[in-house]
Order: structure tokens, then sequence, then C-alpha cells
């Protein structure tokens, strides 16, 4: 699909206090092999759904990061996101079409992020069918060539 996320990145005014928060409340793995002060952030392991991206020190005042992060439980994420020194900046809370649910906290940094979980009942709508004009066409052409004989 085109234009899907593929990469973030993260702006910290405490690249280390970011490194720590990130590791602690979602198990990512955090690293500069580079040695570049961009610090590569893997979400996930080959071949599984989800992007990765870059932490690095903030530019300038307002820089900005917002992603949505898909997880399995927003209420055990939110504990999570607590307890390593965030906090809560939109309480769960559903969204339509059974598409499941949204939250938004704010990291260490002050970073506004959001969290989804997808409903397990979710069932994507199938598309329109197709309306055919062949039959009412067909029938038209007949009875006008029926009319000229």
């Amino acid at each position: 699909m085109p234009n899907a996320p593929i990469h973030f990145e993260i702006p910290a005014d405490d690249v280390k206090r970011a490194k720590k928060f990130y590791e602690k409340a979602f198990g990512w793995k955090i690293a500069d092999p580079l040695k570049m002060d961009y610090f590569l952030v893997t979400t996930k392991e080959e071949g599984e759904p989800g992007i990765n991206g870059g932490l690095m020190k903030r530019i300038e005042n307002g820089q900005p990061f917002m992603n949505y992060l898909g997880v399995p439980s927003i209420d055990e994420a939110l504990k999570k996101v607590q307890k390593a020194g965030g906090q809560v900046a939109l309480t769960k809370m559903e969204i339509g079409h059974g598409m499941g649910w949204i939250a938004a906290f704010l990291d260490t940094e002050g970073n506004l992020i959001g969290l989804h979980q997808m409903s397990e009942a979710y069932v994507p709508p199938k598309p329109a069918a197709k309306k055919t004009a062949k039959k009412p066409v067909k029938k038209a052409t007949k009875k006008a060539a029926a009319k000229r004989r």
C-alpha cells in the first residue's frame, strides 16, 4: 500500500532518559551502532508487522513526534507508561465501527504519542458490490432492434 509509515523519529531533550524510558516501557532495542548520536530504534522482529525508527537529540523547540503504537491492551500499556515515568494525556476511548480503542500519553520528553488497540471482533467492511448495467442495456437494445423490424 502506498504511503505506509516506514520510519519514525523521536526527538528528546535527554536522549539517555528517553532511551531508558522506551526500553523499559515497551521492550524496544535502542542502539547507536554508527556512533552518530542517532539511535536506531528496533520495535519488532524481522517479518513482524510494524515499523522501526530513530531517537535523536531534539533540534528545535516544538519538534513533534506523533504516531499511534499498536498494543494488545491499552490498559496494560498505560500502566507501564506511568511506571516508566510517562503521563496519560488521553484516557482510553472507543473509536467507531468496532475498530477498537485509542489513548495517548506524554513520554518523559513531553512528546504526545497515541496508542491503538484493535478490537478482536472487528471485521473490515466488504467493498460494495458493483452494479452493472448490462441487463438493462441488453434489454433496451433488444427492444430497439425489435421496433426497427
